[in-house]
């Protein structure tokens, strides 16, 4: 598993403040505009962690996520959904889903990475539970 955080976004200036931050606290970032796109990178890559947003053009953060999940190299890797779907339930579907956590957007740039660096896990801690979130459940705040 590489270092590297990827963002899979396709408003630019979300991904800008997200990929400024990240930066900005030593993280190397890849980007993805598209569903098909960040699924190419994240085999490619073996990223860290993804975070995910749920509205993408091509096909939606749920397909995306379900096909990342199913890969076998790609499960253990911790998949946040950063997303302005702030219904109630919304939370509930995406972790239901697969998702390891939740950032709602707009993110709070003082909080941000923080909550991303709470989602990341070792390699040994993944290959340990196999679940990709190192603790055997996923958040449910």
């Amino acid at each position: 598993m590489s270092d590297t955080l990827l963002i899979i976004e396709d408003n630019a200036q979300n991904m800008y403040m997200m990929k400024f931050l990240l930066e900005k606290a030593g993280f190397s970032i890849a980007e993805a505009e598209n569903g098909k796109k960040g699924i190419e990178l994240a085999r490619k890559l073996n990223p860290k962690a993804i975070l995910l947003d749920i509205q993408l053009p091509d096909m939606d953060g749920y397909a995306v996520l379900n096909e990342l999940k199913q890969d076998t190299d790609l499960k253990i890797i911790p998949i946040v959904a950063v997303t302005s779907y702030a219904m109630a339930g919304d939370r509930e579907k995406i972790l239901d889903s697969g998702a390891n956590g939740y950032i709602e957007k707009p993110i709070d740039p003082e909080r941000f990475v923080e909550s991303v660096k709470s989602y990341l896990i070792s390699e040994t801690a993944a290959k340990k539970n196999g679940n990709g979130n190192g603790n055997g459940s996923r958040d449910r705040e």
